[in-house]
């Protein structure tokens, strides 16, 4: 559940959490990360599975987590370090989790099945349900400044008036303005000692929350009638802003191939989508993407530009559900970033399932950053690619499935 309008709820006038003793029957088991995998997400020699901030994050916990097995919720867990990590070492019961990417989700519940822990977690929105009485916060620090205010808002307006956030991360991808947020919604925010190149921020003392911040709204010149809105949540990449590649690429639209259905691949905030919707009346748009926060974004900027009956938002990994053959056109502006690596892998993975998805004849439209020099791949995935347009950042091409 996304949050989009209205303020915060009243806060309960006592708090709710109270120590408990780990239940009988309940056993402590040994778990072993390095049985860990990132599958379905790209796996090579330099991305891992879990990394120091998870076992930090762990630790740091622990007492609380000893004294108060109940009320845990995870936010922002990869691949199962922290859910598992928190079921099997410290008796956590049932912790509640959310993943914003559901190639995380699926590597969950993959690693759950294969440590024997797949009845021992649940999974939730971020929102209400999520957060309701929670009485202690396991975080990875996201990236995104926006991405963290969501998140400490939600906790801020929702958890238990006794919670305590542990938000791990990083030193390198830590900042000042990290705590700034945190101060915004919480009254102590205090910063741990660094082990092994991370440190936790340790947050309590919730604030009232006052009126959610996400979705945000712009509006953007794009040589149409009315301008194009955007709307985003606060884990959409890029935010409400339009992508500088995606500007370069919507006037070039207008050549796609002729067809009654087209597929927006990675929507992000839903510009490409709600373009194609404006600029061709009779045109149906798939719009997919495996964020959460993306696909509520898409939803929220097609009913604001008024095409939210000609926009089918999914959340999906790659094009998974999508039969093969199915589709004759593909829009495509890659990541070219695996969380905070820089990494090729995840643009491969979007150009073979484009490719499985596109029928004989069928186009991949793709804008990229020039040095990453994606045309061989393409043509070598997919097929046949002409190069539409270039300039100083980006290049456009066309590849023609086979």
């Amino acid at each position: 559940m996304r949050i989009s309008s209205g303020g915060s709820p009243p806060r309960p006038p006592v708090p709710r959490c109270r120590a408990l003793r780990v239940p009988r029957g309940l056993t402590l088991t040994e778990f072993d990360f390095d049985r860990l995998s990132r599958k379905p997400d790209v796996e090579a020699p330099n991305l891992q599975a879990y990394d120091a901030t998870d076992r930090l994050l762990l630790d740091s916990a622990a007492g609380r987590l000893a004294a108060q097995p109940s009320g845990v919720v995870v936010l922002g867990d990869r691949y199962g370090a922290l859910t598992l990590g928190a079921a099997l070492l410290h008796g956590v019961l049932r912790p509640r989790v959310y993943q914003d990417p559901l190639s995380h989700e699926l590597a969950l519940a993959r690693n759950a099945r294969t440590v024997g822990a797949s009845g021992r977690y649940e999974r939730h929105g971020l929102g209400p349900d999520l957060l309701r009485d929670a009485c202690t916060v396991l975080l990875q620090l996201p990236r995104s400044l926006d991405a963290l205010e969501e998140a400490a808002w939600n906790i801020a307006a929702y958890a238990d008036p006794s919670v305590t956030v542990y938000a791990g991360g990083r030193l390198k991808h830590m900042s000042l303005a990290m705590t700034a947020v945190l101060q915004k919604y919480f009254g102590s925010v205090t910063a741990g000692l660094a082990r092994q190149k991370s440190r936790v921020l340790t947050a309590s003392g919730p604030l009232p929350a006052g009126s959610p911040p996400f979705p945000v709204t712009q509006r953007h010149d794009v040589g149409l009638p009315q301008p194009l809105i955007l709307r985003a949540f606060g884990e959409t990449f890029g935010g409400a802003a339009l992508d500088p590649g995606t500007r370069f690429l919507l006037p070039h639209l207008a050549s796609t191939a002729a067809t009654d259905l087209a597929i927006d691949l990675g929507c992000g905030n839903g510009a490409i989508a709600a373009y194609l919707a404006l600029t061709r009346p009779g045109l149906r748009v798939i719009a997919s993407d495996q964020s959460a926060s993306a696909v509520a974004s898409t939803r929220e900027t097609a009913r604001a530009n008024a095409v939210g009956d000609r926009v089918d938002v999914v959340r999906d990994d790659a094009l998974s559900s999508r039969p093969k053959g199915s589709a004759n056109l593909i829009i495509l502006n890659p990541p070219f970033h695996i969380g905070a690596t820089v990494h090729a892998g995840i643009a491969v993975k979007l150009f073979t399932d484009a490719a499985r998805v596109l029928a004989p004849g069928g186009e991949l439209w793709t804008v990229w950053n020039s040095h990453l020099a994606y045309r061989p791949a393409l043509s070598r995935i997919v097929g046949p690619t002409r190069q539409i347009d270039r300039n100083q950042r980006f290049t456009i091409t066309c590849s023609v499935r086979r």
